[in-house]
């Protein structure tokens, strides 16, 4: 085994350049395949032979398809240890179409105002390309080291549930770049229910025989204003119990003249407690239940509700004991020169698909800020820090002082 007694530093302006590229390329989820491409050039250019370079079919598993499976590269270390992997997910939201990246000093943003930037998630996908890139071009010393770039992340971890843990070599330990603060580690995530409610009126004619009619949008209406009188909607306290809720989408109705006989609606709820996610499904099911009773037409026939409740992924805390912890943390300590906070945070990461899965995986930040809206900003400090931080992880490095240090 080689000795490393520094640990090694990125290409910085060649990441910038890297991660500017990278967020001009158009790639919502379902349609990854040329950021998928990009990839696998830079990695081919960089040496990384095509043995070690695969794309699953985790699309295939996707209820809405895609253009592109997970891109993974399986690399076998200079010497022997525990493998680990490095992740992060290439799909954006659909608001990030036609960015055109901007930089200004420090911070890029879109040049149009009506866009997001889509750093979430280019700015991890960057970091983790220069940690396999130097790999190859510097022939550096490394641990047996796995590169995952997921798909369909923003469509309920789709790439990272469908991963096969065996084709990524069964890593012992995850770090998952998927956040903005550098100096924060996120070791915990919350648990969602998805819901689709399918509410059944009665059609009638509503100029002439309205009371004929049971009205789908009444119902929905009713259901929605009693979980908003209960705290139900938002943000959810109940005592020590928290959690969150929304009604994303509602889609129904004919015509103005018609008394609605449909109402789609698609919800969530999260909380850390799976209990108290479940007791307030519960609460979501009984609200529209009961409207679909109260609402009914002259001849006394109610209106109907089909509610489908799905799991979407599971909470998790990680103990700070935990090896994979216990490595980002000195990572990220080397770069930023102190200790890193811990955190758990209330959105869904691929963290939860595979900690779920039995692989212990902390999610890191590489600068990305604003996600999902068009106040979406890159600070290039923070993601130069995040380079740093991946390629200490790629190489084992992650207690070895930096260049030039005392």
């Amino acid at each position: 085994m080689a000795t490393v007694t520094e640990s090694p530093e990125p290409d910085l302006r060649a990441a910038a350049d890297l991660v500017m590229a990278m967020m001009a390329i158009a790639g919502p989820s379902g349609r990854e395949g040329e950021i998928v491409r990009f990839v696998r050039q830079r990695l081919r250019q960089a040496g990384i032979p095509a043995s070690a370079i695969r794309q699953d079919a985790a699309n295939r598993h996707s209820k809405r398809g895609g253009d592109a499976g997970n891109l993974i590269v399986k690399l076998p270390g200079t010497y022997r240890a525990p493998r680990r992997l490095l992740m992060a997910h290439v799909d954006t939201v659909p608001i990030c179409e036609g960015c055109q990246p901007v930089r200004r000093g420090r911070f890029v943003r879109s040049a149009d105002a009506t866009t997001g930037l889509g750093a979430d998630n280019r700015s991890g996908a960057a970091a983790i390309l220069v940690a396999a890139l130097a790999l190859a071009r510097g022939g550096l010393p490394h641990p047996p080291v796995t590169f995952l770039w997921t798909i369909q992340e923003e469509w309920g971890l789709v790439g990272s549930r469908h991963v096969r843990l065996a084709d990524l070599g069964r890593p012992r330990m995850a770090f998952n770049f998927d956040s903005g603060q550098v100096d924060r580690l996120i070791v915990g995530a919350t648990g969602a229910v998805r819901l689709r409610v399918d509410i059944m009126g009665i059609a009638s004619h509503a100029g002439v025989h309205p009371e004929d009619g049971v009205s789908a949008i009444t119902i929905a209406s009713l259901a929605i204003s009693r979980l908003h009188r209960d705290g139900l909607i938002g943000r959810i306290e109940k005592g020590r119990r928290r959690g969150t809720s929304n009604v994303g989408r509602l889609s129904g109705g004919e015509a103005s003249n018609v008394v609605a006989p449909h109402v789609q609606i698609t919800a969530e709820v999260r909380s850390h407690d799976k209990r108290f996610r479940q007791s307030v499904v519960a609460r979501f099911r009984d609200a529209f239940e009961r409207a679909a009773r109260d609402v009914r037409n002259a001849a006394g026939r109610p209106g109907r509700v089909q509610f489908r409740a799905q799991h979407g992924y599971e909470s998790f805390r990680l103990g700070s004991r935990e090896p994979a912890v216990a490595v980002a943390r000195k990572a990220v300590a080397g770069v930023i020169g102190g200790k890193p906070l811990l955190a758990s945070v209330d959105g869904g990461l691929d963290a939860n698909s595979l900690t779920a899965r039995g692989l212990p995986t902390v999610t890191l930040g590489a600068g990305q800020h604003g996600a999902h809206t068009v106040d979406e900003y890159l600070d290039l400090a923070e993601f130069e820090r995040g380079c740093r931080v991946a390629l200490r992880l790629a190489t084992g490095t992650e207690t070895q002082r930096a260049p030039g240090s005392a």
